[in-house]
């Protein structure tokens, strides 16, 4: 029997990917072992029959001061020889990496027993892990054809693999789920698995100006509920769904969202017009800025900058995009295809010992 080794972590847009794949693994005869921190997402997402998950420790790897930046590269050390002695009693025929601070050491241990390794970067420049991870893996597959180009001869464009779930939403069951009657375009606004803290302030301030004449279904991440607006007539809040989450897309007409790249890439393919407020350069590395700006470029998005982000301007925005729906839907669907999930199979299956 085959043997894969999946790794990455910190926010569900690096353990969502392995979702989508996990269902082709599986059939295809692989005995899929994942790879995670002890208390992070990924422990929760791929608990899942089929999937031995194992812990090992990590640190993250910052981009500002911090005291941890003394600590967690010995823990980064500490998870290099977990991960490393789990592959040596493993002996995988490959591993796949999703990026995330934890993905460092995994791919690490895997090269030092000539274990070939897969990553996956989804934003349009490297992220620092896999920068790192690049350097021990054998191929690198991107998202971003630009992201591809920077990376060189080892990085290969595919899209971003995404679950077969996610196309078969129900607009009815995701409209008796947020109580909507169906009769108003329905917003629905996704800040993340963690949450978009001045995204949800913004859409809140704006509510009586939008809701005359749109429905909103609100995903504020966890801990952000505003038990206060349970009761005002078209507007439902989640902190974070799931099984749901396909059929909330369904109902959705359009979408305001950070600029992450799966969850863009996922509007991309279920046809969302999409507002897109990136997350500030100056609170990360500017990633989602990028995202943005190449989605705007090639007419797939709306963008507001959150510097700019006021509830008259929000409101502004959505309306702006309400009114220029049906041209985006055009340019999305005539976009080249986001799903990545049969690209990424066959590198898996390529480069496999």
């Amino acid at each position: 029997m085959k043997r894969i080794v999946l790794t990455g972590g910190g926010t569900a847009g690096h353990v969502t990917p392995h979702l989508a794949l996990l269902p082709h693994l599986l059939q295809a005869g692989y005995e899929v072992h994942y790879i995670g921190t002890e208390e992070g997402i990924e422990h929760k997402m791929m608990t899942l029959p089929g999937v031995t998950y194992h812990s090992v420790k990590s640190g993250k790897l910052r981009r500002y001061h911090d005291w941890k930046n003394f600590t967690d590269p010995f823990r980064v050390i500490a998870g290099a020889f977990q991960s490393a002695r789990l592959m040596g009693k493993l002996k995988p025929d490959v591993c796949f990496s999703k990026g995330g601070f934890v993905s460092v050491p995994v791919v690490v241990g895997a090269w030092l027993h000539g274990v070939p390794t897969l990553c996956h970067e989804s934003d349009l420049t490297p992220g620092l892990a896999n920068k790192i991870c690049g350097k021990f893996a054998k191929r690198i597959a991107t998202t971003f054809p630009e992201c591809a180009k920077r990376l060189g001869d080892k990085a290969v464009c595919t899209g971003t693999p995404m679950r077969p779930e996610l196309f078969a939403g129900s607009r009815e069951k995701g409209l008796r789920l947020c109580g909507f009657a169906g009769d108003k375009p329905v917003l629905m606004m996704m800040g993340g698995s963690i949450g978009a803290q001045s995204v949800n302030q913004a859409l809140r301030a704006a509510l009586p100006q939008l809701l005359p004449d749109m429905d909103v279904v609100h995903l504020t991440g966890k801990g952000n509920l505003d038990e206060s607006l349970n009761a005002l007539p078209g507007y439902r809040q989640f902190e974070f769904l799931s099984e749901e989450l396909p059929d909330i897309m369904a109902c959705a007409d359009i979408v305001l969202s950070r600029a992450g790249s799966n969850a863009i890439c996922e509007f991309q393919a279920l046809k969302k017009p999409m507002l897109l407020v990136p997350y500030p350069k100056g609170a990360s590395r500017g990633d989602q800025i990028l995202n943005a700006e190449s989605f705007r470029q090639r007419g797939l998005c709306h963008v507001l900058l959150q510097e700019n982000m006021t509830a008259d301007s929000l409101t502004a925005a959505l309306h702006a995009l309400m009114q220029s729906k049906d041209t985006l839907i055009r340019s999305l669907t005539d976009a080249p295809a986001a799903d990545g999930t049969e690209a990424v199979l066959k590198l898996i299956h390529e480069i496999e010992k």
